[in-house]
């Protein structure tokens, strides 16, 4: 039986689509009913069946799921576990958007450089997806903001960055107050299911501001060149990223004092890619100490 197969089987399952899961990993979608139809002839039984232009598991697919999940991340770390010695491997690192779009590539350049025969797999989430990723064994890594809660033991942290919440407005504007702004322009607010949207809506409370809402937007990049083209103000982590250092804004502090949101990677202490992973947290702290030496100008 072919492991290749079998972790196909359940990218089908969790995106939901044959379709989605041969986009996601550079097939045609008959190449992955093929694998599915392979499966199931030496299996002998039924593993999905259609659902509109989805696809479910059967009763028996569900169980053999159930035990794939464990086969294929087994086999992982065995191959793992053989290159450990080696500066070789694979390390999968989930990432949020925004430091996927600022911080990561300059990390991944430097790694890239350190452990040439290392191959690295990419996916971009949300800090919670990130984290169950995770904790199913689906990524090694997670470039996430700390969770909201305790972490469990098995699991090791390692801060990158601490980012400010900041009135983001037109350079215009930028000798205004930051409270009568958030007041009186037009508002892009930042998505508040993400943790820097939160904290710019808890502190809107806090401060008894009602914004003019324009725009919810999940992406920070997309939040600045609206304000860059004066279409209003916004509230947000103040990000270091290349994409919006030309950007015509001004980042405002806040009047009152307010907890940063805060960045780092994730990992469990127990992963069998643990040189990797020490490779890849040297590299970012590389990365950060040439900023700290650099010129100091903070992009938004």
């Amino acid at each position: 039986m072919d492991v290749a197969f079998l972790a196909n089987l359940l990218l089908v399952v969790d995106s939901g689509s044959m379709a989605e899961a041969a986009r996601r990993i550079g097939v045609t979608p008959a190449a992955v009913a093929q694998q599915v139809q392979a499966l199931e002839r030496e299996l002998g039984v039924e593993l999905l069946v259609r659902s509109g232009r989805t696809v479910m598991p059967t009763e028996a697919g569900h169980r053999v799921i159930e035990r794939a999940r464990g086969l294929v991340r087994e086999f992982s770390e065995l191959k793992a576990f053989a290159l450990e010695g080696e500066a070789a491997g694979e390390l999968r690192i989930g990432t949020i958007t925004t430091a996927l779009l600022s911080l990561v590539p300059d990390v991944l350049s430097g790694f890239a450089a350190s452990f040439p025969h290392a191959n690295v797999l990419i996916r971009a989430g949300t800090s919670m997806e990130l984290y169950e990723a995770l904790q199913r064994g689906d990524v090694d890594v997670a470039v996430c903001l700390h969770p909201a809660f305790t972490l469990p033991k098995a699991y090791d942290w390692h801060l990158l960055r601490e980012e400010p919440i900041v009135v983001l407005a037109p350079s215009r504007l930028a000798a205004h107050a930051p409270h009568d702004l958030l007041a009186r322009e037009p508002f892009i607010r930042y998505d508040r299911s993400l943790g820097g949207g939160k904290q710019a809506d808890q502190y809107l409370r806090a401060a008894k501001i009602v914004p003019h809402e324009l725009f919810e937007l999940n992406s920070l990049m997309a939040i600045a060149m609206m304000v860059d083209r004066g279409l209003g103000v916004s509230l947000v982590p103040d990000i270091v990223s290349p994409l919006t250092t030309h950007l015509n804004v001004a980042k405002l502090p806040l009047p009152v004092q307010t907890e940063p949101r805060r960045f780092g990677v994730l990992w469990n202490r127990a992963s069998p890619r643990g040189r990797l992973i020490r490779g890849f947290l040297a590299c970012a702290d590389a990365v950060l100490e040439g900023e700290r030496k650099g010129p100091g100008a903070v992009a938004t």
